[in-house]
């Protein structure tokens, strides 16, 4: 009777302390629920994720108008990228959370603005000095593979299966962009549509190139000029030539983009699950691969009779000779000087240091919010 007796004795007491400490708790609990308190710390934690979202999203909007950088790097390097992955893949599946409404549309409206402001002068940039800016490229390009190789944690076979493979695509792609057999087929509304995935994928997946899959394409300028067009007629009031880019380009583009960044979202999400080390593989292979299309030393041609435009297939003839804008004009490689070498290598230590520097800067809030995003 001792024994049951303390035995009793001693599985009651703990057997109520729960309970005795979950009464005690539920004041604390319900004092959190205090509107004074609460609003001041969610004011406090949403006014840094709007000042990182806002930052974000124009690195993102630059990004997706330069070839060789990718948006999701600029998002991976400000500090926000998994909470825009995670706000992408909640609103598509219309779980409508506060945060997650905040940082899409702090990055969204961020990312267009910075768009519609500079699309012409970066367009004009490309077509008049494009050896410098492929150079400059080619560095912000490779200053995302440290960003990258910084989330893989270590080397494993299926980190390297998905470089080697990712690499290979871009390889190729660059290949067949230099032989004319993509990139020359002019705009449409299945080629532009096609043109927003690219765009879409950029956003989502750090180290891939929108603008560079935009050139390999043939739609950069073409896309560049439209937007600039647009810009041009809504601040000219007239909304008469404001519809044509508005419907022939920014429409199919527009339409690719949201497509896009809502199956790419929640395809990523579901491969960080389980295969996250191939997926960051790819990652790795897709911005090392794509600096092999951005070879910097080509010039255009100016086109004379005779002539075949790629971008158009249009033969060029005496009456619309001059009907050719530069940013259409054919290109072809050249030698360069010692000088221009040199420049070169100084533009891309330049794009590096610039890319690891935004990585910096959203480097201690980058590793926090990555060590809260799931893994396999």
């Amino acid at each position: 009777m001792s024994a049951t007796t303390e035995e009793t004795m001693t599985v009651n007491p703990t057997s109520t302390l729960p309970e005795m400490n979950s009464q005690e708790t539920k004041p604390s609990d319900e004092s959190h629920d205090v509107p004074e308190k609460s609003s001041t710390g969610d004011t406090s934690g949403n006014s840094t994720l709007i000042v990182r979202s806002v930052f974000g999203g124009i690195l993102m909007g630059l990004a997706n108008l330069v070839p060789g950088i990718s948006g999701g790097t600029m998002l991976l390097a400000a500090g926000i990228y998994p909470r825009f992955i995670d706000s992408v893949a909640e609103v598509t599946r219309f779980k409508f959370k506060f945060r997650s409404l905040l940082v899409l549309g702090c990055v969204v409206v961020s990312a267009v603005v910075a768009i519609g402001l500079l699309a012409g002068m970066l367009k004009d940039l490309v077509v008049e000095n494009r050896w410098i800016m492929y150079s400059l490229f080619i560095g912000l390009t490779l200053g995302g593979v440290p960003v990258v190789w910084k989330l893989t944690r270590k080397a494993s076979p299926g980190l390297i299966a998905g470089g080697i493979a990712a690499f290979a695509a871009m390889v190729a792609l660059a290949v067949l962009q230099a032989s004319g057999y993509i990139g020359g087929g002019g705009s449409n509304f299945v080629t532009l549509f096609i043109a927003g995935l690219a765009g879409a994928s950029a956003m989502i997946l750090p180290g891939l190139s929108g603008g560079y899959l935009l050139l390999l394409l043939g739609q950069y300028v073409p896309i560049l000029t439209a937007i600039e067009n647009f810009k041009n007629a809504l601040e000219s009031r007239d909304i008469g030539a404001a519809m044509d880019p508005a419907l022939t380009v920014v429409l199919p583009v527009g339409i690719g983009v949201v497509v896009g960044v809502a199956v790419v979202g929640n395809l990523l999400q579901w491969l960080f699950k389980r295969y996250r080390q191939v997926t960051l593989g790819i990652l790795l292979g897709l911005l090392l691969g794509s600096v092999v299309g951005l070879w910097p030393f080509q010039q255009t041609l100016q086109p004379e009779v005779g002539d075949t435009i790629n971008k158009t297939g249009q033969v060029v003839t005496a009456e619309n000779i001059n009907d050719f804008d530069p940013e259409d004009w054919n290109t072809e490689y050249f030698q360069p000087e010692a000088t221009q070498i040199a420049g070169s290598l100084g533009l891309i230590v330049l794009g590096f240091g610039i890319t690891m520097g935004v990585a910096m800067i959203g480097g201690g809030k980058e590793e926090s919010d990555e060590a809260e995003t799931p893994s396999e």
